[in-house]
């Protein structure tokens, strides 16, 4: 190996300022490992993009839309509980759909307090005509992997969560960028 100065370093000698190949393949690990993770956040920011541009939601909307139509109607409590979100978050959600005309709120019947929640019918062209969601393309790809690989990609994804000290905010299984709350503080 020669040295930056020229000269040649004995056999079995290391330069201190060159990393050993070992430290060079940790690095390539490293960078392997951060544009994985890279590319997963630009897919989700893209879809988020094309979502909203395609029918005016967001990820987080869609899925309320999704979670809705799949029950026929529901409730705040039942698609709070669904995407594992505080009702609060669900009644700041709804507030903003129901603007754009795509859900309706109605009293139950059976319980006056209750609400009811339906689709309208541009709510249903909406869902329709919107771009297969992304979370849709990884469900049915997770779903086809053996149930060891399942494990070994469920723990991957939850330590990756712990490194970015991300384990316990608030989050639904919902495919989406934005603001995060429940963020420590740092």
């Amino acid at each position: 190996m020669l040295l930056h100065s020229g000269e040649k370093l004995p056999l079995g000698a290391h330069d201190a300022t060159m990393p050993h190949r070992r430290e060079m393949g940790d690095m390539d690990r490293t960078d392997t490992s951060l544009i994985a993770l890279r590319r997963i956040l630009r897919a989700t920011e893209l879809f988020g993009k094309e979502l909203a541009q395609a029918a005016g939601l967001s990820p987080v909307q869609f899925r309320v839309l999704e979670l809705v139509s799949g029950a026929g109607s529901s409730t705040p409590k039942a698609i709070s509980t669904q995407m594992g979100v505080t009702q609060a978050t669900i009644t700041a959600l709804l507030d903003k759909i129901e603007k754009q005309g795509l859900i309706t709120r109605q009293r139950s019947e059976v319980d006056r307090r209750q609400m009811n929640i339906a689709l309208t019918t541009k709510g249903r062209m909406t869902l329709d005509e919107a771009p297969d969601p992304l979370q849709q393309r990884y469900v049915r790809k997770f779903e086809a992997l053996k149930d060891w690989e399942q494990s070994q990609l469920i723990a991957s994804l939850e330590r990756v969560a712990e490194m970015l000290d991300a384990e316990d905010m608030d989050a639904s299984p919902v495919l989406a960028t934005g603001d995060l709350k429940g963020r420590p503080a740092s």
